[in-house]
This record gives C-alpha cells, sequence and structure tokens, in this order.
C-alpha cells in the first residue's frame, strides 16, 4: 500500500484522514514558527540546555520537525542534543515532505536530508539521525495511544496537532489527552493548532496552565498537585562526566561515540595494541536483517539496529571502500520465502522474495528459493570502529589489559595485573565481548568461536551481491592496494570454544558451505582452496542464553554506574550502535530508540525478574 498524501493541491496540510485544511496562514512555515516555537518559547527556552525533548502527536509532511531543525541549527546557545518524537499512524509520502518545504526555500535542504532517511517505515519506531547525530528524529508510526504507551521520556515542549476536533476526534479525547500529558514534566511547554474548549478543558483537568489564541493554544505544565511517576525515567545521570569503556570493538567504539556525541569524556582501554584485534576484526562483515514470517522480536530488533548502522556507514565511512549498499541474497533452502503479512516488492519493508532476474544477475539459478534484502551491506569493521574512535572527546589506550575494578569515592578506579592503576572515572562500561565474564561472572555469558576463509580474485563468476543464508559469502570489496578484490566465506560456530588457532577442518567445512552457497564461486576459487592460497581468519565471538544482547547495569539494582555493553553474537554490525543509543538514552532520560519492550529485550534487567 502507497502512503496518503496530507497535502491538498495547494499544499496546506490535512487533518488526519479528514479533509481538513483548517490553514491558519499560507506561509506553513510561519505558522510552525508562530503556533509551535513561539507557543512554547523556543529557541529562548533551550539556550544553554544540553538537550531538549519534544514530543509532537503527528508528523504530516514533517513542517514542524524541518522548523524545529531549522530554529536549532540558527541558534548559537542551542542544546547540545535536539530529541523530537514524532507519532503518525501514516508516514507521508517522500514528495510531501519536499512539497511542504517549497514555501521556504531554505528548508529544502533540510527537507531533502530527511526524505533520503525516508525508507523502510514499517509499523513501529524508527530512529533518523541528522548532523553528525545532534538532531535525532524518533518516528513512531501507528496509533496514538499505543505508541506513547511504548516511549518512556520527560518532554520539555509538546507540540499538538491542531486539526478540528470535530473532523479528527480522537486526537481530542480525554484519555488521548491524558496520556499525553504523562510525558510533560514541571514547566513543559505546550503549543495547539486548535483552541477547541473541549481540549482546553481537558488540558487544564491534566494540568496545564493554558493562554489561549486565536485558533491555537499555549500553554506550560504546572499542576497544583504532586505529580507521582510509576518509574523514574533517567539511570542517574546529571551531567556527563569521564567513561572509561573496556573493550575496543565494535561495542565498545560505539558506546564511546554515543557518549562523546552527549558531551562525555571517554577512555577506551584494550588489552590488544590497536582496535578491532578481537571478533570486531574480520576482514569484512555482512550487515543483513533477519526476517519471519511473523515478524519475530529478533527480526524487529534487526531492523532497528540496522538502521541505526546505516545512518552512521553513510556518515562516517567512503562507500565503495570502507562498505558497500548493495543488498544480499539470502538462500533458503527449506523453500520458505515467506514475508510478513502485506509486504510485497513495493511497498515499505525492504525485503521480499527474490526475482529471477535478480537470481540470475548473482549468478543463482532462477528457481532458486531467496529472499532479496535492500537494506544490506558488506561493511569493514575496523574502519568503522576507527571512525568512532576518532570523534572529539574519545581517547584509545591500547595494551592497557583491565585485571581489576574498584569503586572508591563515587568513581571508579581501573587497574593491571600489576596492581597498576589505568583510568579512573565516573562510570565504566565493559564491552570487551567474552572477556566481560572477568566482570560479570553472573552474565550468561558464552563464547561462540568462528572462522572464515578469505583471498584475493577479480574473477565475473564472484557474485557482486552478497548472498547469506547458512553463512554468507562477499566477494568484489576493495582491499586498499592490493591489485585484486577481497573475497570471504564463513562463518563456522564452535560454541564454548576460545581456541583462536585456524583448522584445516573448518577450513573444509567453510569449503563446503560455499559450495552450498553458490556452485559458481566454490567452483571459480577450487583452485585456490587446492593450492592453499587461501588465508583463515578466526575470532571469538560472545552470546547471551537467549541470544540477545545485554545491555545494562552488571547486578540487580545497581546505580553505581558500572554497566555491561555485550553479546552481540555474531550480529555485531546489527546491533553495535542500536545498543549504545539505547545505554546512552537511558542514562540520559532521552527518548527510546525503540519502544520500551524490546529495550526490557535488550537490557541486562530481564536476567532478574522482579528487578525492573
Amino acid at each position: 500500500m502507497q502512503p496518503e498524501s496530507v497535502l491538498a493541491a495547494d499544499g496546506t496540510p490535512l487533518g488526519a484522514r479528514s479533509g481538513d485544511t483548517s490553514p491558519l496562514d499560507n506561509d506553513t512555515p510561519a505558522l510552525s514558527r508562530r503556533v509551535f516555537l513561539d507557543g512554547c518559547g523556543l529557541p529562548a527556552a533551550w539556550s544553554g540546555r544540553p538537550q531538549w525533548r519534544i514530543l509532537e502527536t503527528g508528523f504530516g509532511p514533517g513542517l514542524h520537525f524541518l522548523t524545529t531543525w531549522q530554529a536549532w541549527r540558527a541558534d548559537p546557545h542551542r542544546p547540545r542534543l535536539l530529541h523530537y518524537v514524532a507519532v503518525d499512524a501514516h508516514p507521508a509520502p517522500a514528495g510531501d515532505l519536499l512539497r511542504a518545504a517549497d514555501a521556504d526555500p531554505t528548508q529544502a535542504p533540510l527537507a531533502a536530508e530527511l526524505t533520503r532517511q525516508w525508507v523502510g517505515l514499517l509499523p513501529g519506531f524508527h530512529r533518523l539521525a541528522f548532523d553528525d547525530g545532534r538532531v535525532l528524529l524518533t518516528l513512531c508510526i501507528g496509533e496514538l495511544q499505543p505508541m506513547l504507551r511504548a516511549q518512556r521520556f520527560e518532554a520539555d515542549s509538546l507540540f499538538l496537532d491542531g486539526f478540528d476536533p470535530t473532523q479528527n476526534p480522537a486526537m481530542a479525547l480525554p484519555d488521548t489527552l491524558k496520556a499525553v500529558s504523562r510525558f510533560a514534566r514541571q514547566g513543559t511547554g505546550l503549543a495547539a493548532r486548535t483552541d477547541d474548549d473541549g481540549v482546553r478543558h481537558a488540558l487544564a483537568q491534566n494540568g496545564f496552565q493554558l493562554d489561549p489564541r486565536p485558533g491555537s493554544l499555549r500553554g506550560v505544565f504546572a499542576p497544583a498537585w504532586t505529580v507521582r511517576r510509576r518509574q523514574p525515567v533517567r539511570e542517574g545521570v546529571e551531567a556527563p562526566g569521564h567513561c572509561a569503556v573496556i573493550g575496543a570493538g565494535l561495542a565498545g567504539a560505539a558506546v564511546a561515540a554515543s557518549l562523546a556525541r552527549r558531551g562525555w569524556r571517554v577512555t577506551v582501554l584494550d588489552a590488544a595494541d590497536a582496535p578491532a584485534s578481537g571478533a570486531s576484526g574480520l576482514p569484512v562483515g555482512l550487515l543483513a536483517p533477519h526476517v519471519s514470517s511473523d515478524d519475530a522480536l529478533l527480526s524487529r530488533l534487526t531492523r532497528a539496529g540496522i538502521r541505526a548502522t546505516w545512518t552512521e556507514l553513510a556518515h562516517r565511512l567512503d562507500h565503495g571502500r570502507d562498505w558497500g549498499a548493495y543488498g544480499s541474497l539470502e538462500r533458503r533452502p527449506d523453500g520458505d520465502v515467506r514475508v510478513p503479512a502485506g509486504w510485497s516488492a513495493h511497498g515499505p519493508n525492504e525485503s521480499w522474495p527474490a526475482e529471477a532476474d535478480r537470481l540470475a544477475a548473482a549468478g543463482l539459478p532462477p528457481d532458486t528459493p531467496a529472499l532479496w534484502h535492500a537494506r544490506a551491506a558488506w561493511v569493514r569493521p575496523h574502519r568503522l570502529i576507527a571512525a568512532w574512535l576518532s570523534q572529539p572527546g574519545i581517547e584509545f589506550r591500547g595494551n592497557c589489559h583491565v585485571a581489576r575494578l574498584a569503586r572508591t569515592d563515587g568513581s571508579w578506579q581501573l587497574f593491571d595485573d600489576a596492581g597498576t592503576l589505568l583510568a579512573e572515572a565516573d562510570r565504566v562500561v565493559v564491552a570487551a565481548g567474552f572477556e566481560s565474564h572477568h566482570f560479570a561472572p553472573d552474565l550468561p555469558l558464552q563464547p561462540v568461536r568462528g572462522q572464515v576463509a578469505w583471498g584475493r580474485a577479480d574473477d565475473s563468476a564472484l557474485p557482486v551481491t552478497p548472498i547469506n543464508g547458512d553463512g554468507h559469502l562477499i566477494a568484489g570489496v576493495p582491499d586498499g592496494e592490493a591489485p585484486q578484490p577481497l573475497w570471504l566465506i564463513g562463518a563456522t560456530f564452535d560454541r564454548d570454544s576460545t581456541d583462536l588457532a585456524p583448522t584445516d577442518a573448518d577450513r573444509l567445512i567453510n569449503r563446503d558451505r560455499l559450495t552450498r552457497l553458490h556452485p559458481g564461486a566454490a567452483a571459480a576459487l577450487a583452485p585456490a582452496f587446492d593450492h592453499g592460497e587461501t588465508h583463515a581468519w578466526v575470532g571469538v565471538r560472545c552470546a547471551s542464553g537467549d541470544r540477545r544482547p545485554l545491555v545494562g547495569p552488571l547486578a540487580p539494582g545497581a546505580d553505581d554506574g558500572l554497566w555491561a555493553c555485550t553479546a552481540l553474537g555474531s550480529r555485531g554490525l546489527s546491533f553495535a550502535t542500536l545498543c549504545a543509543e539505547l545505554l546512552a538514552a537511558q542514562w540520559h532520560g532521552e527518548p527510546l530508540p525503540l519502544p520500551q519492550t524490546f529495550a526490557k529485550a535488550l537490557g541486562t534487567q530481564r536476567l532478574w525478574p522482579g528487578s525492573d
């Protein structure tokens, strides 16, 4: 199903499927500034604040977001981080976003940036990042009340779309406005594009002091009663400080980058002399989603994670050298190519049953059971890690084997085997893969050894598109000054093994895997295998008992600042950015990048029933 336009023919916004245009101005960016920014005292209200969090009960063509983003960019006293959360049941077509900015040409570049990420908008949460991750748009696609229940943060400003309640009554229901008010803190500003008496009364009943204007409302949350929240909304961090991160793989580097963007000074320590020396150091990896016909939890988590990583790749790395966004074909030997109901090659989903011409282009028979993943890519992980660790505020320190942690006078001290103090920090994040078990013996961590085979070849029989299924084949990867591109096949899964020595048995397993995945490539590479011209690489992944990452405090109920971000398993590329952003959001009371239930599914708290 194609998105419905939310603009009338003259470019004015339509009410949510109501046909209500109710324009207050012909100049719609001026409307956004007058009603919403001025109504909430912006940009003056956010001056000097570390972050500002806005909740909009709609998104439409994105005018209010674009106007807010534009004001943030123009303000020298802007907050370090701007969070904008919008709930919309029906995302507009990308063309509407561009048309909406026509009235103000200065917004056109922002609208173009927004449309570049305006893809894959299935129901659920979608985190879009702009301006080096300092402007974060969280789109919640679905009906308002369920989406609000799935989110958790205190808003600094509330933007209520002002469609006529007689045309869109669900927006004006007392229960809806009560749900919105739960996001308010003392002093939260409110702006609404309506002056309806029922809306005004319901907002007043929920603690807002209001200043009605013709066609709009302004207000502030100032209840005469003490507001009691069911749970605290932040982990306890009042301001950025110094954080030590143990581990310089994908998880540790992603955490460092997320915290540094929020003003933290981060020291990353690793026992090796260089970053990406463990499981994250494989020559090239595949970023691809998990797809199931019932859209299981893992499927939805990988979609969210891939979107987050994709933004980082596009912003920080050189396409065609550091990563290649060429999609992937996932072979399904059992013939099951079912996808969730309603998915198609023409919908917002980015995976569907592969067409015969795409299979043929990859050198596979046209009747091969397979899925096509449009949002998939090969990635050189060490390049992404290097880009993250090069961000301002991050110091990498190699040859630092952290053997012991000690809590002293409100800070953490990190010591090596000889008792030498390596670092002292306000908080610590353990992101050392399976080595994390030294600091968290109660976490159910399992080592999973993996061996890959790789080499260099410039052969037309090797597919340009990565092939995955039982393992994966990646080919045609530029490799520095090497005259031929790199190929890789893998990987084995040896649970409870930490042996880093390559084995001939695993070499044969990978060769057999290649034959099953792509017989043509296996034939082309047979001489390299026969003549010993392939290489082996071994790494040890870290998995949890339920095969999901672990993000959260190391002990139940602990508020001492010792956290873990580990157990990313074989999906480090998919999960690193998402887990790092989740950790940072929980520390600072920010809007979550994914629904609360998903956050709990990744949290260490799931290991201790009743602890969250």
